[in-house]
Order: C-alpha cells, then sequence, then structure tokens
C-alpha cells in the first residue's frame, strides 16, 4: 500500500529540479535516501498518533485535542485552499507536461492540458461516475511499466547523441530546495498510518511494513534517478524539462518520447482522479464541521457525491493553474505554493505527538514510536528545517501561500466573534 500511494508522478518531474539544485552528481544521489530516511522517521511519529487516536480526520483531530480548534480550522482551511488543491494542480501541470510531447498546443500547453483534466474529472466525478478498482489498477501499470522502461533503457541501452535543448544549468548548490523537491517526490507516506487498525499486531506490523515500505521506494528511487544520470548525463537531467521523455528519446527518437509520455500522462490521470474524489469527501466533512465552509456540506442526491464540495475544489485549482501559468513554472510554483504551508502543518502533527503523550498519557498506544522521545524531536527539527527551507529558497508562490493561510486565520477571528455577538445577543 505505501509503495502504491509514495511512487506518483513526482518521480517523473522533480528529478530534474533536483539536480539544478543540488550541483553535483553525489549530492544528487545522496538526497534521494535522505529523503527516504526523513519519511521514514515522520511515518514512524504518524504511526503512533493514528494507533493512539484513530479518526478518519487524521491530522484534524490531532490538532484539535493537541492545539484546539483554532489550528485544526485552519488545517482544514489550508486542505481546501492549498495542500489537496495544489497536489492536484501539481498532477494536472505534470499532466500536461507530458501531453504536450505528444500533442504540443504552444507556450501554454501545459497550462492548456492542466486546465481541461481539472474540468473534466471534476465533471466526471460530480456526475458520481463509480470508482472502477480495475480502471486504477491499470493506471497504476501504466506507471510501473513507465518506470521500468526508464530503468532498462538508462542502465543498458546506448544512447545517441542528444539533441535536447536545456532550459537551465545546473544552479549553485542548495541543499534544502533539492530536499523540497525530494521530500515532495516522497509524498503519501503518512497515509500508510491510516491503516493502523487493520494490522494483526501492530507494534511489530506497523513497523514492518514502514521499514520495507520506505526501503523499497528509497531503492526505487535511487535506481530510477541512476538511470537518468547515467543516460543523461546531469547537466541534461539538471536542465530538461520533461527527464523521462528526454531519456527515452535518446535511444528510440520521438517514438520513445511520445511512448514513455503516453505512459505517463495515463497514469497521472488517475492519480489526479483519485485526488479529485478523496479530496471532495474531505471538504465535504469540513463543510460539515465548520460554519465558514458549510457551502460544502451540502450532499447531492441526485448525483450521490459531495457536489458542492467538487465545485469549490474544481474552482480553487482552476485559479492555481492560473496563477501557475501567470508564473510561467506551473509546476515549481504549485511546488513553492504548498511548501511551506504543508511543512508547517507536519511540524505541528509532530509537536502533538509530544504534546499528548504529556496530555494525555493514559490513551492505549497500540504502536510506540521506538527511540522516544529523540525520533519525533529529530522528525520535528527536519520539518522545521524544511519549514524553513521552503521560504528561504523559492520564490513569490511560497508568499502566496502562506498569505492565503493568513487569510484562514482571520475567517476564523471574524466567524469566532460573530459567534461571540450572536450569542451575547440572545
Amino acid at each position: 500500500m505505501i509503495v502504491g500511494i509514495v511512487v506518483g508522478a513526482g518521480i517523473f518531474k522533480s528529478p530534474s529540479i533536483v539536480a539544478a539544485s543540488a550541483g553535483s552528481k553525489a549530492a544528487f544521489l545522496l538526497v534521494w535516501p535522505l529523503g527516504g530516511a526523513i519519511s521514514l522517521v515522520g511515518a514512524l511519529c504518524y504511526a503512533e498518533l493514528a494507533s493512539a487516536y484513530p479518526d478518519a480526520g487524521g491530522d484534524y483531530r490531532y490538532f484539535t485535542l493537541s492545539y484546539g480548534r483554532w489550528i485544526a480550522f485552519l488545517f482544514a482551511w489550508a486542505r481546501l485552499m492549498v495542500i489537496q488543491t495544489g497536489s492536484i494542480v501539481l498532477l494536472a501541470f505534470v499532466f500536461g507536461d507530458y501531453s504536450a510531447q505528444l500533442l504540443p498546443l504552444g507556450s501554454q500547453a501545459s497550462a492548456i492540458y492542466a486546465t481541461g483534466l481539472i474540468v473534466i474529472l471534476t465533471f466526471l466525478n460530480a456526475l458520481s461516475v463509480k470508482q472502477s478498482a480495475r480502471t486504477q489498477k491499470l493506471l497504476s501499470a501504466a506507471k510501473i511499466l513507465g518506470l521500468l522502461c526508464l530503468v532498462a533503457v538508462g542502465l543498458f541501452l546506448p544512447g545517441k547523441p542528444s539533441n535536447i535543448t536545456t532550459s537551465a544549468a545546473a544552479n549553485s548548490s542548495s541543499l534544502g530546495l533539492a530536499m523540497v523537491f525530494v521530500l515532495l517526490t516522497y509524498g503519501g507516506w503518512n497515509e500508510i498510518a491510516f491503516a493502523s487498525a487493520e494490522f494483526r499486531n501492530v507494534q511489530r506490523d506497523m513497523l514492518r511494513a514502514l521499514l520495507w515500505g520506505i526501503l523499497i521506494i528509497t531503492a526505487v528511487f535511487v535506481l530510477v534517478n541512476f538511470a537518468y544520470l547515467r543516460g543523461l548525463g546531469f547537466t541534461e537531467i539538471a536542465g530538461s524539462e520533461v527527464v523521462a521523455a528526454d531519456l527515452m528519446r535518446k535511444p528510440f527518437g520521438e517514438a520513445g518520447a511520445r511512448f514513455i509520455s503516453l505512459l505517463i500522462a495515463v497514469s497521472t490521470i488517475g492519480a489526479a482522479n483519485v485526488t479529485i474524489f478523496t479530496g471532495a469527501r474531505t471538504n465535504y466533512a469540513l463543510g460539515k464541521s465548520f460554519a465558514p465552509l458549510r457551502f460544502m456540506g451540502q450532499w447531492s442526491r441526485k448525483a450521490n457525491s459531495p457536489a458542492a464540495a467538487l465545485l469549490a475544489q474544481g474552482a480553487i485549482s482552476l485559479a492555481l493553474v492560473f496563477f501557475g501559468a501567470w508564473r510561467r513554472r506551473g509546476f515549481e510554483t504549485l511546488v513553492e505554493y504548498t511548501a511551506p504551508v504543508f511543512w508547517f502543518f507536519f511540524l505541528l502533527a509532530g509537536v502533538s505527538l509530544l504534546i499528548l503523550r504529556r496530555k494525555d498519557p493514559a490513551t492505549p498506544r497500540p504502536f510506540k514510536v521506538p527511540l522516544y522521545p529523540w525520533t519525533p524531536l529529530l522528525f520535528c527539527a527536519a520539518c522545521a528545517y524544511m519549514l524553513w527551507s521552503s521560504v528561504a529558497y523559492t520564490g513569490v508562490g511560497a508568499l502566496v501561500g502562506i498569505a492565503v493561510l493568513a487569510v484562514g486565520l482571520v475567517v476564523f477571528l471574524i466567524w469566532r466573534g460573530l459567534g461571540k455577538n450572536l450569542a451575547r445577543s440572545d
């Protein structure tokens, strides 16, 4: 499960940005195992929280217990405005970048394809199209086939002289920025913690699942990036916009680039569809919990779907596509936009484990993080560094993401003020 969640579209897009930031071949290869280690530490912390407080709300539940309703509301706001919608748009831009290899539509081709994907998938989900497990398996198979092709070509086939026109050379070394994109690629490891109730022996099986899962993912990422490095070379990776297509183009020409682009585009459709589907239902639940978001808490009986939540999520996603297109760096801009907010709440989750150990020691914890308190302290330190890096080494997108989060705090204060005034008038 954890391998299927984590190994996603990021590995087809992030390596070129990581290479441009890492500054050397050695650093480029070393940041991937480092990302795996940080992901494992974080997953262990989430495993304790999920086993102690099993709840579909996940972080929302931990934040409510640790900090109160205001942080829980900010998290709800962030999921709607930044985290979930940002994830949808990131996937849509990967789809757009590789679809443009199949049918170019000009300088804004990626944004055009991203817009079309979000509109179509939102519309289909609003019509209550049933999620097919078989379809999702086929889309996952396309992703796996694409990875196998890249490894085989990069490691075993000699390439032709490159005709790739790079967009940028590797810039000065910036480990922090490289790690922002590496850990974006590892995103999703925290989801396995919510399956804690399914384990027969939580303490043993959760640890085993996390260790093997992260180990396999790290091995896959290192192998794929080594294949990129061997097949393209460091400078060409750093300057590539579509690194997987460029790798396949060397031995097989345009036919190879189109083949891998098609596989990646198809697999990304599946990932985007699942993200839209689950995100809308999460936002529907948030609409039922918080008055300022109650417009999303309406279920369409005719379509049997959270139509209002889907439309709100779709509208925000489209606004983010336009923002990325305006900045002319769609994928990178959306990473900048989501990363500070993403790591801020990860940091709060790590701190909440420490708070709840002291505040609520009587609650049974079927899984306890090993080497407490050093493991959660290490995770908090890593989150703090990533939060700083995501602000210090990025651009306008980060400031916009932080501003949107700040607007959520204003909304909460207004909502609370109105509630107090109504209570006094009663």
